[in-house]
């Protein structure tokens, strides 16, 4: 197949315009989204390459119709994404939750700018963690990643459907405004070079019958494709194996949210992916993830030319979290620092990690600008 940009080489290219190639090299041949700021750019690169893929790139009416129509698509057998920002992030939680609910594959990204509402449109934010993890109702889990970087944007798009197809969820990627518009030399690799999952499929009609059963005793079940002769029925109810409704069995509930959870927290070691810097030795840790980690890498580099044992964790995956991790780190140090463009979310996350082993201090900023590592460098030294 021949690609509408340059592969096998590198690339100056923005955030939005690296997640929407990497999505087309990842298999992604479905997109529905509504336009919003800072994630536009995305849909208006989807629109041109789609076409040229054998791709569909669909205006919808508005960011509920989008994932539901992603939903769709999925089903029907494609990869599917969409992208929005904050305040179409917020109508889409429903849906989201359908997606947990009916184990649909497909990646929604999140491009964070400054809330809540309108907030600030064209600035960058952190203040979607929690919205990504907890947004729609009800005992559920899924899967966030958080670039810091445009290769990262670029990298993290594939491995978010490769994730979604492999353990049939949705997955967000959390990104914000700075790495969106920004621009970096990307490379992109030659698709032959690319690792690509799929999602399971029925191998015979008993398991094509079974769209939400656990015939192979992972808690994944293979996935039936809407115009392949299997008669599937989809709902977001609580529903036994066959997917009929069963909304008054505890029995059935109990037993599907418990699968639909253990998917995902029994498969923690092979989705949780973080970097340490200078962590050996550290005494004080600073815990970081998008953006942000930037600023965190540079100032564990001053702090080390003045004598302090710094080290940064730099969080890759957001959700699921690595508590136990988080505890042995705050065995190891004395302080832990959590720079955040927010109110602190991150924070309490790391805070319920570290359970008491060690001291948790947020420094949160907000307002759109990008904490500098000598803001950060000042915390730590006090």
């Amino acid at each position: 197949m021949r690609y509408p940009f340059p592969v096998g080489k590198a690339d100056f290219i923005q955030g939005d315009e690296a997640i929407a190639r990497a999505a087309i090299l990842a298999g992604c041949r479905f997109y529905a989204g509504y336009p919003i700021t800072p994630a536009s750019e995305i849909f208006e690169a989807m629109a041109l390459y789609m076409p040229l893929v054998d791709g569909v790139s669909i205006q919808m009416e508005d960011e509920i119709a989008s994932i539901a129509a992603i939903i769709g698509a999925s089903w029907a057998g494609a990869k599917a994404m969409t992208a929005t920002s904050g305040p179409g992030f917020s109508l889409m939680q429903e849906n989201i939750g359908y997606a947990v609910m009916t184990e649909t594959p497909i990646v929604v990204v999140d491009v964070q700018r400054g809330g809540p509402s309108t907030g600030q449109p064209t600035l960058a934010a952190q203040g979607d963690i929690m919205q990504s993890i907890w947004g729609t109702h009800g005992d559920h889990t899924l899967i966030v990643l958080s670039p810091s970087t445009v290769q990262e944007a670029f990298d993290f798009t594939i491995r978010a459907f490769n994730l979604a197809e492999k353990y049939r969820t949705p997955v967000v990627l959390l990104t914000d405004a700075e790495v969106a518009h920004m621009r970096e030399r990307v490379y992109i690799p030659n698709p032959d070079d690319i690792e690509l999952v799929y999602r399971k499929l029925p191998q015979n009609e008993e398991e094509a019958k079974l769209p939400f059963g656990d015939p192979h005793g992972d808690g994944i079940p293979p996935m039936p494709i809407f115009g392949k002769g299997y008669r599937t029925y989809v709902t977001g109810l609580t529903h036994d194996e066959r997917g009929r409704p069963k909304t008054v069995d505890a029995e059935v509930h109990e037993r599907l949210i418990k699968r639909i959870i253990g998917k995902i927290e029994n498969n923690k070691h092979d989705i949780i992916s973080y970097e340490k810097f200078e962590l050996d030795d550290a005494d004080v840790a600073i815990v970081s993830t998008g953006i942000v980690s930037r600023s965190a890498i540079r100032a564990v580099k001053i702090l080390r030319e003045k004598g302090i044992k710094a080290g940064l964790l730099k969080l890759n995956t957001i959700w699921p979290f690595d508590f136990d991790m988080m505890e042995e780190l705050a065995e190891q140090v004395k302080k832990i620092f959590v720079p955040e463009m927010n109110m602190g979310q991150l924070y309490h996350l790391v805070k319920e990690g570290a359970n008491g082993k060690a001291e948790v201090e947020l420094i949160s900023k907000i307002g759109g600008e990008v904490h500098t590592p000598m803001e950060i460098v000042e915390r730590v030294v006090g």
